[in-house]
């Protein structure tokens, strides 16, 4: 069913297993995490009055196997910040080395403030992770905040069929469309031949992903500003300019007739693929933790292709399956 001639890819906050008021500074998690191990302590000593150090009791109580539980997360939730305050460092360790490097072949030393030292870089104290669901991230939606997951679709445009989906843990979409378009290439066996996306998608970086077999249509601004630019300025005429760089040359085929054809098609196919989820009652995830959140993902797009399938009129006939089962 799926051509893939146009495909559009956009992506849509799904609410978690988890609530916002869940999210703690490191140091809030370090401050539970000290009083569950003191109130355990305190349980083992009555429990070594009671029964005696040699005598193990009786069941833990479903009050502590809860907290074991609870510690668990809350040590899985700080060990998220640790790592995200390592990256920060080893980032600004690659900075540092790039900086170095261009000193070095240039021979003169930069302007400007000295960069901090990778050791002295560390996590904003008001940086949070949430302790029901660690691997969760806050994000913002139209409508409010949510705590869960940056599902990312990819849908044919002419038969809204998913060719690609995956969860994410960004709260942007910029560093997804070339996973996205691999992952696309991956499942379909192919590259297709126009990939549209709104502004969340625009970089140079991903603007240069264009080549021989895919064309892009990437929005450079907000879609509403978007609807404004096409509504008030008319479409270009004559050569490029030779000075228009890569946003100049995006803008410009957008505005142009065939551009705006061709991008119109975004919102009416993915879009609607994220009305018909909602429809559909997929509208969070039951599973926590990002394997759990990406099984559910998978299979509510499945579900959406067999439902597209079934109502094209070209899967197999009820009472053909029906008769295969029973032979």
């Amino acid at each position: 069913m799926a051509e893939m001639g146009e495909v559009a890819l956009d992506a849509t906050a799904v609410q978690g297993d988890a609530a916002l008021d869940q999210n703690r500074t490191r140091e809030q998690i370090t401050e539970e995490i000290h009083d569950i191990l003191e109130e355990a302590a305190e349980v083992d000593e009555g429990e070594d009055d009671e029964y005696g150090p040699e005598q193990r009791g009786d069941e833990l109580p479903e009050e502590l196997r809860e907290q074991e539980d609870r510690l668990n997360r809350l040590r899985e939730t700080r060990d998220r910040l640790n790592a995200t305050e390592q990256q920060l460092k080893e980032e600004q360790a690659q900075k540092i080395c790039q900086r170095e490097q261009e000193e070095k072949e240039s021979g003169q030393k930069k302007r400007g403030r000295k960069p901090t030292p990778p050791e002295e870089v560390e996590l904003p104290e008001d940086s949070r992770a949430n302790t029901t669901d660690p691997a969760s991230q806050t994000l913002k939606t139209s409508t409010g905040w949510k705590q869960g997951y940056n599902g990312q679709t990819m849908v044919d445009c002419d038969t809204q069929v998913i060719v690609a989906q995956e969860i994410t843990t960004d709260a942007n979409d910029v560093q997804q469309l070339k996973p996205m378009l691999e992952t696309c290439e991956e499942v379909n066996g192919k590259r297709p031949e126009k990939a549209l996306a709104d502004a969340g998608y625009w970089s140079k970086a991903n603007a240069k992903l264009a080549d021989e077999q895919l064309e892009l249509f990437i929005a450079t601004t907000k879609d509403w500003k978007r609807r404004k630019e096409l509504r008030e300025a008319d479409p270009p005429r004559g050569r490029i300019p030779k000075w228009y760089g890569l946003k100049e040359r995006m803008e410009r085929k957008l505005r142009t007739k065939r551009g705006k054809g061709i991008y119109s098609k975004r919102s009416q196919s993915v879009e609607a693929v994220f009305g018909q989820h909602v429809t559909r009652g997929c509208d969070r995830f039951l599973l926590r933790g990002e394997v759990g959140a990406q099984a559910e993902w998978s299979l509510v797009s499945a579900t959406h292709n067999l439902l597209k399938l079934w109502r094209s009129g070209q899967g197999s006939d009820s009472h053909e399956v029906a008769d295969a089962i029973a032979g």
